[in-house]
């Protein structure tokens, strides 16, 4: 069984661009890069030379003898016992961290071989890029994958409530029968996240205690990474940093400090080490703006911020959340003072808008979760964990800025009110089909929508 992954069509639009350039697959370990890019080798192309440089070390050689293509290619061929064509055989450099000959050479690709597809993906290969080393600048396309979303989830778990949500072209209320289904579907999410491996386990067995053990191999790699590939003081900050980080968010205020790292830990110390964790796409970090004005940049903290987890399962795994606390009503979405649920916004957010998602606070007045641009609109989004709603935070922010649109997050029904849209946790990853839906409301000074007998 294979996911079906969003990416997939970036994948195949590379490969029919007449200005591409050969790729080079981000995202952090285990999230299914290999996989993806050996699907798209083997649906997309006749034929596929996959090298793994971590497995394969003496292929390393080829790339320290020659920076010329042809001859690379040559010798690839020889190995694969095949010729390599043009538009009809995909070059798979994997783990191509470990080889920065081969990365460098997808510069020479580009330059004098263009007509041939080479892709490329690595494990930390943000911390590589991040050195200061000789790098190809603007000789490679770039692509990102994440961890699944609860929509790609959905769709190898429960298709049919996954074409059920793509039929939602309203915002109005969605049938009940389907709206505690998708529920139920999301709280199963919850328990194992968007890792590809626990994802597999929990749709395939079921079975919780295969889906923790998997989560926790997942967690035990990461530490060895940062043994592998930082010095042992940095290892060790590393390390407490990522431990660090379900305390902080089961605070009050998420606000992430060094002191909650350790008690002595200064920022000069540690700010190499978090940064370190950012490159390896393990934590995503979200600043606080004193202002939601254009652009959103120029209105951080760059001292105030919170960081969250890249899956909310690992989340989950880290806080020592029990999986079978899921059959108690809603109290897995609703415990740990709600970060699983923002972790789950923030994750589905990312891949809709990139990683430029802010937060806003005005001292002890109000605090908005999250704040995104979209068309030029600031759109402030508030994350609820169950269906009790009431906020005085949103209804602060509104008063203050007058925005077009807002969003909140809640289990509630699927509803829109004078620019509020209000949408159910499960349906995330529609939100920005949904903006586009209430600006067009907007145009047409639509302020209400209600379907009559879907409540």
């Amino acid at each position: 069984m294979e996911f079906d992954r969003t990416v997939f069509d970036d994948l195949q639009a590379w490969k029919n661009s007449k200005y591409r350039k050969p790729l080079i697959l981000k995202g952090a370990r285990q999230v299914g890069k290999t996989s993806l890019l050996v699907k798209f080798g083997k649906t997309e192309f006749k034929d596929m030379v996959w090298v793994n440089f971590e497995e394969m070390t003496e292929i390393k050689s080829i790339f320290q003898q020659t920076k010329e293509p042809k001859r690379i290619l040559e010798n690839l061929s020889k190995i694969h016992g095949r010729k390599i064509v043009p538009q009809q055989t995909l070059i798979f450099f994997d783990e191509i961290q470990e080889c920065n000959e081969a990365l460098n050479s997808l510069k020479y690709f580009y330059e004098k071989c263009p007509e041939y597809a080479v892709v490329s993906a690595g494990s930390l290969l943000g911390i590589t890029l991040g050195k200061k080393r000789s790098f190809p600048v603007g000789k490679v396309d770039f692509l990102d994958l994440y961890p699944l979303t609860f929509d790609e989830f959905l769709k190898s778990y429960k298709n049919q409530l996954y074409d059920y949500s793509h039929s939602v072209t309203k915002l109005e209320p969605i049938l009940e029968n389907f709206k505690n289904e998708l529920t139920d579907a999301f709280k199963t999410y919850l328990i194992c996240g968007g890792m590809p491996e626990p994802a597999l386990h929990m749709i395939k067995e079921g079975d919780l205690a295969l889906v923790q053990k998997s989560l926790q191999n997942i967690d035990n790699a990461y530490a060895m990474d940062f043994a592998k590939h930082a010095d042992k003081a940095d290892s060790f900050r590393i390390q407490s940093i990522w431990q660090s980080i379900s305390r902080q968010l089961a605070k009050e205020n998420k606000k992430f400090t060094y002191s909650e790292v350790l008690p002595n830990a200064r920022s000069r110390e540690y700010e190499i080490s978090l940064k370190w964790l950012e490159q390896a796409g393990l934590v995503y970090k979200t600043y606080l703006v004193q202002k939601p004005g254009l652009p959103l940049s120029q209105y951080q903290s760059e001292n105030i911020f919170k960081i969250f987890m890249l899956d909310v399962g690992l989340l989950r795994r880290h806080s020592n959340l029990d999986p079978t606390a899921f059959k108690d009503g809603n109290r897995l979405i609703t415990e740990f003072k709600g970060a699983l649920s923002e972790n789950f916004i923030l994750q589905s957010l990312i891949p809709q808008f990139g990683n430029d998602i802010y937060y806003w606070k005005s001292g002890a007045e109000a605090e908005i979760d999250f704040i995104i641009n979209y068309q030029d609109q600031i759109i402030p989004i508030e994350v609820k964990s169950s269906e009790h709603i009431r906020s005085k935070s949103m209804a602060y922010y509104t008063n203050q800025f007058k925005p077009d649109i807002r969003i909140r997050y809640s289990l509630k029904n699927l509803d829109y009110n004078d620019g509020l849209i209000s949408i159910p946790l499960f349906l995330a990853d529609h939100t920005k089909k949904f903006i586009d839906i209430a600006l067009n409301y907007k145009k047409k000074g639509i302020l209400k929508i209600r379907s009559v007998g879907t409540y």
